[in-house]
């Protein structure tokens, strides 16, 4: 048995990912961030959905369109396959841990 909130690094100068499960179809991935943002340069456009969850803390996710979601502990957001977005982090100080699933949806091709 495994806990999502053991095994956490002391140092989280950088964010830190895991992967909890890989296969072909499903990547299951805890993420640890600290006060980090996306780089201001380019967005995220993942070829998968991604179903993200907050487990602790709280993060925004600022989209293309200009759209800002703000997610705390128990939000969770489905994001389609090339959604250009960035992670924001509104508390720097704060630790925050995602769970995000990625995942090929029947529609993609």
């Amino acid at each position: 048995m495994h806990n999502m909130f053991e095994n956490i690094p002391a140092d989280l100068t950088h964010e830190h990912f895991l992967d909890l499960l890989n296969t072909p179809n499903v990547r299951i991935e805890r993420i640890l961030s600290k006060g980090h943002s996306s780089p201001e340069q380019g967005w995220y456009d993942q070829e998968q959905d991604e179903w993200v969850l907050v487990l602790q803390g709280e993060g925004s996710l600022v989209f293309a369109d200009g759209q800002v979601v703000t997610l705390n502990v128990g939000d969770f957001l489905h994001i389609p396959a090339h959604t250009l977005h960035k992670v924001t982090h509104p508390k720097p100080d704060d630790l925050t841990v995602w769970l995000a699933i990625f995942f090929q949806h029947a529609d993609s091709s």
